[in-house]
């Protein structure tokens, strides 16, 4: 089958690898579409991955084309979306029912072979099945939105609060539809492209500007949500919470970004620092809300190419063209 391989840091191609076989409670997943995503990048870089070479890609779908031989809930032919998700269930922290934080973290497509590839393969535990309606080309989005509800799950939000995100990508966007139904009173989105920011005001968002500074709000805001992981965004974002308000660290940021706080207005003001780890409890809520109808993927999905010009897809994504791309073997 054709793959893609990030072979050593910087260093991605498109080659040829032996198909995979599955488990007793795997499945054999034929990839419809896989999304690119900022862990993306930071696997190029070498972070997150353990070892590679690595076959990336951790949102993806498709329909099970191969079964283990103690797999029941699932037949060839279902049409899937797959959590990335891998954990232990032996340490404390998966014990104690946080799975994202697990001691041996894993996941398909970071830390094991995954969808950027014609087939892949998934433990059928995993797999959620699509209904009818649901064109499997675009369910790639519900891994994403799964990491959005598990910000919000984090958050827990209060009705009528003002709400300002970083970013206008991806995960800002899916953030800001989040948002409006969870009552935010208000959400603005800040972005310095111009084109990302447009979809913001397209999906609904109350203002959009390229800097805070442009928005009347002196108070600050009752949740700032960064989805950028620029450390320019996050010491602005800090400094922009009202009293009483949290800040949400989403967007991945590189290790070594650090920034500035204010032990005193914390304490003083109550303020809440807080961040949101990939998925908890909330791929199958993700798969529900996008079943209804949450996402508008031809708003999302700005670029289909196929799985040949990976790097390509990779470039672009690095270079801030376009919102979600996917690449569809």
């Amino acid at each position: 089958m054709r793959a893609a391989i990030v072979e050593a840091p910087g260093r991605i191609s498109v080659t040829t690898v032996p198909d995979p076989a599955p488990g007793p409670r795997d499945v054999v997943v034929s990839v419809a579409s896989c999304g690119l995503c900022g862990t993306d990048l930071h696997i190029l870089q070498g972070e997150f991955a353990p070892t590679l070479p690595i076959v990336p890609g951790h949102e993806f779908a498709g329909e099970i084309v191969g079964v283990g031989r103690d797999v029941t809930e699932l037949a060839i032919g279902d049409r899937v979306a797959v959590d990335p998700s891998l954990h232990c269930h032996e340490c404390r922290y998966c014990r104690t029912g946080r799975g994202n934080l697990c001691e041996r973290w894993a996941a398909i497509g970071v830390t094991v072979a995954g969808g950027a590839a014609e087939y892949a393969v998934a433990p059928v535990a995993n797999c959620v099945k699509l209904p009818e309606h649901i064109d499997v080309r675009d369910a790639a989005l519900i891994e994403p939105l799964s990491c959005a509800v598990r910000g919000y799950d984090v958050l827990n939000s209060t009705l009528g609060a003002e709400v300002l995100i970083y970013g206008s990508g991806t995960m800002g966007l899916m953030m800001l539809e989040l948002a409006k139904r969870t009552g935010a009173a208000g959400v603005d989105v800040l972005d310095v492209n111009p084109e990302r920011l447009a979809t913001a005001g397209l999906l609904g968002c109350s203002r959009s500007a390229a800097g805070a500074d442009e928005l009347d709000r002196p108070g600050g805001w009752d949740v700032v949500i960064d989805a950028t992981g620029n450390a320019a965004a996050i010491q602005d974002g800090l400094g922009r919470v009202a009293k009483g308000g949290t800040f949400l660290q989403f967007g991945v940021a590189d290790y070594a970004t650090t920034a500035v706080i204010e032990p005193y207005r914390i304490y003083n003001q109550e303020i809440t620092i807080t961040g949101s780890m990939a998925v908890l409890h909330s791929y199958e809520r993700a798969a529900a809300l996008f079943a209804g109808g949450v996402l508008d993927p031809a708003v999302f999905i700005s670029d289909r190419m196929p799985l040949d010009r990976y790097p390509q897809a990779i470039d672009r994504f690095k270079a801030g063209i376009g919102r979600k791309i996917v690449v569809e073997p």
